[in-house]
């Protein structure tokens, strides 16, 4: 009897989360019974879970079935036992906001013991709170004398997105249990190459040590120098910047380029030297160039450690102290200039902006004055550093809007916003359109893919205002578009996000530059894709851009940098040594030239300690010919290439040489030739895969074997003729990788 009553008997299951209900003091008074029922569950055998109440009837069922009920009994109490503590913290949270800024030790008493978790926040005092506080009033409005808007800019991996992610986190922004680093880097690439991509905002409330509330705005921006252009639209959102500098490391060229461009935005700048805890950091040595090369008064930098959060508060005090406020021109109409934007799949563009005049709310009809639209505003917040709707913006403050914009051509970077009832006199002046500097093509692989990848380039260019681009034909690769960048990072960054966030697979071509042709009919065309250069017949002359690009070095890596740079017909200009270890190269280059693995020399040759920055100059002729690539005796015109005379017949023999390692082997024979012109100047041969149909004669007159050879050929001869070599897409790539074989 026993036995077939504990066989009846059903393991009960575990109320959810979902099925407990709470009273005004946070106990628990009920529980709902699960609809989830055995149908071999024995009548006389139920339990109700009511706080520490548990009925069961039948309990001389002394079983197997019995002590697996009493095993996931317990279990159900300890779940109990977790929901009641987590609603009891959240309640506490709804009350003091967040965990106290340095209450970790408060959050590790709770873990293991709640009931001292108030004791110990207390316990913690103003200090613990102070940066709490901030973190949860920072939409409160402040005056428009207390907002500061500022940038961080520096040279590539001199601390930028750590020192940001301190500040966020000091001032109580971000929580510590959310904190990451590069918290503010929030695309994948980011993280993984360690290098900021895209300009970020965040907004900060900070409290000074007399109890005056301000409402900072950070912009982080990028230090490559191929994102420039993110760089100077995040200056001309802000009254200042924190020019950050590494103490080991010292004064770079990027640094040099951010801080004329914040020179020329007329900026309030505060010089910071970090990393001061490495053990090669000379911060004295440093002050001295930072005086010497950019003019600073440096005797009140900021000495601090971002990682170990030395100097914080000092640099917080300086940007209030010494940066202006923005001007309170909050009664005048409304004047918004947009700084960034991307597209929502669900709430379409979604718009970055400063306001520079006047007030924007929800419900708005505002108009975008260059394109003329028209839209009613859902949605206005601030970025702090995720979307946090408000009621109103005005006059120094910086935040999102989202208006339903559907067309990604309404809202571009650049753009000034104002409202449809008391519209602007005129717009503001925006940004500088950006010249492209490298040129190449990108086809979809599969066909079916290029309205995608159409529609991709217009949402990435929306983000992305440097990137150009427009339709190009290829007899070889199809439909696909021509495109702009502004460096060759730029490039592999603009591939890399299209095939991971738009799923799109691409064949991209080799990069090039933009050449100004001189025909022999007086007119001048620009030609970015060496297979729509004019014929040779047609054309007089051939003018290639030149940069002028400066090199800062260690002084025992000079004569390794003359010589990358005389290799690639650079003309010096001027040398001159910025300290007694560093020195300054000036070299006239052809951009041409810096297109492919300059930058990875550049490092290779001094070990990662110099770096560079250039700038277009303008055009010079020199003898460039175009170079053709015949494969099987037809033209791949993504693999034309426009190179200087004197090195036609190397880069045309190295590149013959990659691409029979790179295609693959076919059942006929593929001659691969470089040409100029009609003129073949290297030539290599992959052959051709052939069975041995020799094989089965093993003996007998010559005159079979010749047969069959015979035969074989003839087929050959015919599959040449109506065979398709596809090129894979490493050969499109392959004149990247020649220029160290050239050379």
């Amino acid at each position: 009897m026993l036995a077939r009553r504990a066989a009846t008997m059903a393991v009960p299951t575990i109320p959810s989360p979902a099925c407990i209900s709470q009273s005004a003091n946070g106990s628990i008074i009920s529980t709902r019974r699960s609809t989830e029922t055995n149908p071999r569950q024995h009548p006389s055998t139920s339990y109700r879970c009511a706080g520490r109440v548990v009925r069961r009837q039948g309990r001389s069922a002394i079983s197997r079935s019995g002590s697996r009920y009493l095993h996931d009994l317990e279990a159900g109490r300890s779940l109990l036992k977790r929901v009641t503590l987590r609603r009891d913290w959240d309640s506490r949270l709804d009350e003091k906001d967040q965990y106290p800024r340095l209450g970790a030790r408060a959050a590790a008493t709770f873990e293991a013991k709640p009931e001292n978790a108030e004791k110990d926040y207390s316990k913690n005092g103003k200090a613990a709170n102070k940066g709490v506080d901030n973190g949860k009033d920072r939409l409160a409005k402040v005056p428009i004398s207390n907002i500061r808007n500022f940038s961080i800019i520096a040279h590539i991996d001199h601390g930028k997105s750590t020192l940001a992610d301190k500040l966020l986190q000091t001032t109580g922004t971000v929580l510590a249990r959310e904190m990451k680093e590069q918290f503010l880097d929030n695309m994948d690439l980011e993280r993984e190459r360690g290098i900021t991509i895209k300009l970020q905002a965040a907004r900060m409330r900070y409290v000074d040590e007399t109890g005056e509330a301000y409402c900072l705005n950070l912009i982080d921006t990028p230090g490559h120098v191929d994102f420039s252009y993110e760089v100077s639209r995040s200056l001309a959102a802000c009254e200042g910047a924190l020019l950050v500098v590494d103490a080991s490391q010292g004064v770079e060229a990027q640094t040099l380029a951010n801080v004329y461009l914040a020179l020329e935005s007329n900026l309030e700048i505060i010089p910071v030297l970090n990393k001061i805890d490495l053990p090669g950091a000379d911060p004295e040595r440093v002050r001295r160039e930072i005086e010497e090369i950019i003019g600073l008064d440096c005797s009140e930098a900021i000495l601090c450690s971002a990682k170990e959060g030395v100097g914080i508060p000092e640099i917080l005090n300086a940007v209030v102290k010494k940066i202006p406020p923005p001007k309170d021109t909050a009664a005048e109409p409304l004047r918004a200039l947009i700084f960034d934007s991307y597209y929502d799949s669900y709430r379409g563009v979604v718009v970055y902006f400063r306001v520079m005049d006047g007030r924007v709310k929800k419900g708005d009809y505002v108009q975008f004055m260059n394109s003329k639209t028209e839209y009613q505003v859902d949605e206005v917040g601030v970025l702090s550093p995720i979307q946090m709707p408000v009621n109103e913006l005005y006059a120094g403050e910086v935040g999102y809007l989202s208006a339903s914009i559907k067309s990604v051509a309404d809202a571009r970077v650049g753009d000034t916003i104002t409202t449809v009832s008391r519209k602007a006199a005129q717009a503001l002046p925006g940004y500088q359109l950006a010249t492209p500097m490298v040129f190449c093509g990108l086809f979809p692989i599969d066909a079916d893919q290029f309205v995608e990848l159409r529609e991709a380039l217009e949402k990435l260019q929306l983000n992305d205002a440097a990137l150009q681009f427009e339709p190009e034909t290829s007899s070889a690769m199809g439909f696909g578009f021509r495109c702009g960048f502004l460096g060759l990072l730029h490039m592999e960054i603009v591939q890399e996000r299209l095939e991971r966030e738009y799923g799109l697979d691409l064949i991209t071509t080799a990069p090039s530059v933009v050449y100004r042709v001189h025909c022999t009919d007086g007119t001048i065309t620009e030609c970015s894709n060496p297979s729509a250069l004019p014929d040779a017949g047609k054309r007089k002359s051939i003018e290639e851009p030149y940069v002028r690009i400066e090199l800062l070095t260690p002084k025992d890596y000079i004569g390794p940098l003359m010589e990358l740079a005389q290799e690639r017909r650079g003309e010096f200009k001027e040398m001159k040594f910025i300290t007694e270890n560093r020195a300054s190269l000036v070299y006239m280059l052809p951009l041409g030239e810096m297109v492919g693995d300059f930058f990875d020399q550049l490092k290779s040759r001094s070990k990662g300690y110099a770096s560079m920055e250039y700038s277009v100059k303008g055009y010079r002729e020199s003898k460039l010919v175009k170079l053709d690539i015949r494969i099987n005796d037809e033209a791949v015109d993504p693999l034309a290439v426009i190179v200087h005379q004197d090195k036609a017949y190397s880069v045309g023999r190295a590149l013959t040489q990659q691409l029979k390692k790179l295609i693959p082997r076919q059942l006929f024979k593929i001659p691969i030739q470089a040409c100029i012109g009609s003129k073949v100047i290297a030539s290599e041969n992959i052959a051709a895969m052939r069975k041995d149909v020799l094989a089965k004669c093993y003996g007998g007159d010559i005159s079979r074997k010749k047969k069959l050879l015979k035969k074989q050929a003839e087929g050959k001869k015919r599959m040449k003729s109506l065979g398709r070599v596809d090129v894979p897409q490493d050969a499109f790539m392959a004149i990247l990788r020649l220029e160290k074989e050239v050379v």
